[in-house]
């Protein structure tokens, strides 16, 4: 990022790589030591291009996957040891907090209370509020490639397989429900994350080549039937889908249910989709963290 306090976290440069470390957790959710490798391989590249770049100020951070891995401390303890790079584990609440401010920021305070909705690799992140610090903000174990790990044997799954997993997560979702509605009914409702995008996009929203700043948005019509197309569907047979990545197509069927379920449960007709997710409010926070005086004759930071 070339970025300054209330600049807009636009990359200068991005490198991005598909990691999907849920699938390297055991049975035990320990990280098996092909996901260790490819993180410390990635982190190490990361570090290198970082210092090609120029970059003067390093944020790193990790979720879910290493979160919840009961070896996490000691794998991220070994990458620190490696690359020489502390990495940050965000909560669960956190990773939601910050995926609002991110989506607060991009929407603006006409959209009155906003509800977000965030469904990752192994977690669905849930905020809601009228300021940049959201009223409620909860992490659930729903993220589209863990339940795919271990919800889903089949390609496609069995019918069997969906009918017992859409039920454990309405059942998780559900509880949720409460905590959220007693601050009020939202005024807005936003989805982010690549496989809100994706389902977007499949349902009719505009392709990522028109750019960010081009209105997407996704029905809780167009929701509803997809989510029962794609889980009959093969992962072959979804990547061949607009906008689905080989990578995630395997999990978009569980990335689906999830997505159906809050929008039923909540009772959300229509989902903004956001551009901006957590890397955009972790940047966002880290700016509004920079020390600075404030000079209201020149209008900003010295």
């Amino acid at each position: 990022m070339d970025a300054h306090r209330g600049a807009r976290p636009i990359p200068a440069y991005s490198h991005k790589v598909e990691l999907r470390l849920t699938e390297y957790l055991g049975k035990d959710n320990q990280l098996g030591r092909p996901g260790i490798e490819l993180l410390g391989n990635f982190v190490a590249e990361a570090v290198g291009l970082a210092e090609d770049k120029g970059v003067e100020d390093l944020v790193a951070f990790a979720t879910s996957a290493v979160r919840e891995a009961p070896n996490g401390e000691e794998v991220l303890a070994e990458i620190d040891a490696r690359c020489g790079v502390h990495i940050q584990v965000l909560s669960g609440r956190d990773e939601a907090r910050l995926t609002f401010l991110a989506v607060r920021r991009w929407f603006g305070w006409s959209s009155g209370r906003m509800l977000a909705f965030d469904i990752g690799g192994g977690s669905l992140e849930i905020a809601a509020g009228v300021d940049e610090e959201p009223d409620m903000a909860v992490s659930l174990p729903l993220g589209a490639g863990r339940l795919t790990r271990d919800w889903f044997t089949g390609d496609p799954p069995s019918a069997d397989e969906v009918r017992k997993l859409r039920r454990h997560v309405r059942t998780e979702i559900a509880r949720t429900v409460g905590g959220v509605v007693r601050y009020g009914v939202p005024d807005r409702a936003v989805a982010t994350s690549k496989t809100f995008k994706q389902l977007a996009r499949i349902a009719g929203a505009a392709p990522s080549s028109e750019g960010l700043y081009v209105s997407r948005s996704l029905s809780r019509e167009a929701m509803a039937e997809w989510a029962v197309k794609l889980t009959t569907m093969s992962s072959a047979e979804r990547g061949q889908l607009p906008g689905v990545s080989e990578g995630r197509a395997m999990q978009l069927a569980a990335g689906a249910l999830v997505a159906d379920a809050v929008m039923d449960l909540f009772e959300v007709q229509r989902l903004d989709v956001c551009p901006w997710a957590l890397r955009e409010g972790v940047i966002l926070r880290r700016l509004d963290l920079l020390p600075g005086r404030l000079d209201p004759m020149n209008g900003g930071m010295e």
